[in-house]
């Protein structure tokens, strides 16, 4: 993700078009009343759970919705929080987020892809049973047809956890805003909510839990 901000920021992509994003597990037996089925400890279901980084790293490349439409609801798991949710996000620049979130994957996958006028870039994989994390970076050329292809994988053990809470303990210590700030964590959330507003999930203390 550092090398496809990169690349972002070099302008190689050209005007920003769409962002088209997946992220999904598969489930285990009992999963329905593991933690992440509990909406007192969770919060909701996949929307809240790996939804928020598709919302975060779409607004990342993006900038801020002003338009959310989407879907959650439960397929297959008997509990009482999603287990895949859709997502239609559009800025005020007519830009596109197509995302989806899902624990019926079954094979762990993630998969963010990322579009511009002069070229695409795939981001996929996150390491184990998700796969070698890989960046691709299709650049279109001047006569279309196929584009020239650069790929960069990176099976080395992840050290972004390390990366960014040295960033962290540098703002505090230096006094500066975080580049995720709570500002980023409240934009995600808004759109969460909306979505399991509109698809009749309840997930506010003292509510009854409820799905249409």
């Amino acid at each position: 993700m550092r090398k496809a901000r990169e690349l972002y920021e070099d302008r190689v992509l050209g005007e920003m078009m769409f962002v088209r994003g997946r992220y999904g597990h598969g489930g285990r037996l009992g999963y329905e009343k593991e933690w992440r089925a509990n909406p007192v400890l969770s919060g909701g279901g996949e929307l809240i759970d790996q939804g928020v980084h598709l919302i975060d790293l779409a607004r990342w490349f993006l900038g801020d919705f002003s338009e959310v439409e989407g879907f959650a609801h439960t397929y297959f798991w008997q509990m009482p929080v999603d287990d895949n949710g859709f997502m239609l996000l559009k800025t005020s620049q007519q830009q596109v987020a197509f995302l989806h979130v899902s624990c019926t994957e079954w094979k762990n996958l993630f998969s963010l892809e990322i579009y511009g006028r002069n070229a695409k870039l795939h981001v996929e994989g996150l390491g184990g049973s998700y796969g070698v994390e890989r960046l691709t970076y299709f650049r279109m050329l001047s006569a279309m047809g196929p584009p020239e292809t650069t790929i960069w994988e990176y099976p080395m053990t992840d050290t972004s956890w390390q990366i960014e809470f040295a960033e962290f303990l540098d703002d505090i210590e230096l006094g500066r805003k975080p580049s995720a700030s709570l500002d980023d964590a409240h934009a995600a959330l808004r759109v969460v909510e909306e979505i399991y507003q509109s698809s009749g999930y309840d997930f506010a203390p003292g509510s009854s839990l409820k799905s249409q």
